[in-house]
């Protein structure tokens, strides 16, 4: 069961840093050498500096010797009490409807994952454990969250945290996406203690933030013993969340030679349903049922894929559960990465032969480019498929979703010491 508990965050002062929009950033794996370099030009005290360090001989060392010295200029400061911070997020989807995310910032125990603690839903890479465990040690701070989900059908967590929203929020940014973000410190004991009933017997499961969770737990394992390590900073959304949005992420490859590209076409004979549609609805709508597919190659024809019957999946995926047997991802990841194209575990691990892009504008750009052979346009992964395939005691293709909005990093950092 879920061991939520309040923390005693450290966080910027915003009469020694500015604004907090100066100095908060997306995650650190989506911001390249450019954008780094913007967000440090608008402060030196921007979080990018301790969440993608530079400096020699060692980054790392650097990150945690900046992180040590903000905090002995007051750029960073600790509560005094511990608090559960509500949290909401304002956004436009690419649709255009406006809808609110909510949540809260908390600290969670560190569980190993199984059933009734703590699932992941997706594979994840070597690299960035190691690149994040580095951080860690050399910070001994948490300072990006992980998101999870749990389920909460009365809302009532939230409902004990709402009181707190109607006053001033403790902190608000408006990001480069047009997403509102706004934070509440809540201290309040019985509003605490809701919270923790509301969660007690909740399983969560990670959404966003594998690579750290799993860094979190070895570098538990590392210090031992129990304490301020033995928790990680997570914010927590409702599955039953009204503001939920999950959006696709498409697949790209490259590498397709004359024989690869036989076999898929070979493949996609035989298995899909095969339709010229216009660009514009080149992406598939949000649906259930078989696998359904937008694919362009290099002769620019937007076309549709349809699995033509539900066994071809069952078949290719015997002795995966039946949840797993009805994912996109999976049933693309089997009949057409590995089974036509020959792509491995490993080249899928990195990234060899295969991309992803957030939207069909960069897929198509990627395409016509030259860069990447052809691309598969995905549906989004309903967040009930989601809990199926974890409740079922399988990881997702790496990038099955992409929870819309991202959290920000910098509004609030926890303390392993």
């Amino acid at each position: 069961m879920a061991d939520v508990q309040p923390l005693r965050a450290l966080h910027y002062e915003p009469s020694v840093v500015g604004p907090l929009a100066e100095v908060v950033a997306p995650p650190y794996d989506v911001i390249d050498a450019e954008q780094r370099a913007q967000l440090i030009g608008r402060s030196p005290f921007n979080v990018v500096a301790l969440d993608l360090p530079r400096g020699e001989p060692d980054p790392y060392a650097v990150a945690g010797e900046l992180f040590d010295s903000w905090q002995l200029q007051g750029a960073l400061v600790r509560d005094r009490d511990p608090a559960v911070w509500a949290h909401t997020q304002d956004y436009s989807t690419p649709d255009g409807r406006r809808l609110t995310r909510r949540g809260f910032f908390c600290r969670v125990r560190i569980e190993p994952y199984g059933p009734g603690r703590v699932r992941p839903h997706e594979r994840t890479h070597p690299g960035p454990k190691e690149d994040r465990l580095r951080l860690t040690r050399a910070t001994r701070a948490n300072i990006s969250p992980i998101f999870s989900l749990y389920s909460d059908p009365t809302h009532a967590a939230w409902d004990a945290l709402s009181p707190a929203t109607d006053g001033p929020a403790w902190g608000e940014v408006t990001d480069s996406d047009g997403t509102v973000h706004r934070l509440w410190r809540v201290t309040d004991a019985a509003a605490i203690a809701a919270v923790q009933a509301a969660t007690k017997g909740a399983e969560l499961l990670i959404a966003d933030g594998h690579h750290r969770y799993e860094t979190m737990q070895a570098y538990a394992e590392e210090v031992g013993g129990t304490g301020e390590h033995s928790y990680i900073l997570m914010c927590l959304v409702a599955m039953e969340d009204p503001g939920l949005t999950v959006l696709p992420t498409h697949r790209l490859v490259r590498g397709l030679d004359a024989e690869r590209r036989a076999r898929l076409a070979r493949t996609l004979e035989r298995d899909f349903e095969i339709e010229e549609v216009p660009l514009a609805q080149l992406a598939p709508p949000p649906g259930d049922g078989p696998l359904q597919l937008g694919y362009i190659d290099g002769d620019g024809t937007p076309r549709r894929l349809t699995l033509k019957d539900q066994a071809i999946a069952d078949a290719a995926l015997e002795g995966h559960s039946q949840a797993y047997r009805r994912l996109d991802t999976g049933v693309l990841e089997t009949l057409l990465l590995k089974n036509a194209l020959g792509l491995s575990d490993e080249d899928i691990s990195h990234f060899n032969g295969l991309f992803y892009a957030r939207d069909t504008a960069e897929a198509l750009a990627m395409v016509r480019s030259g860069e990447y052979d052809a691309a598969f346009l995905m549906r989004p992964t309903p967040v009930a498929e989601v809990r199926d395939v974890a409740a079922a005691g399988e990881n997702m293709p790496p990038k099955s979703t992409y929870f819309f909005p991202k959290l920000l990093t910098g509004l609030l950092f926890n303390p392993l010491v």
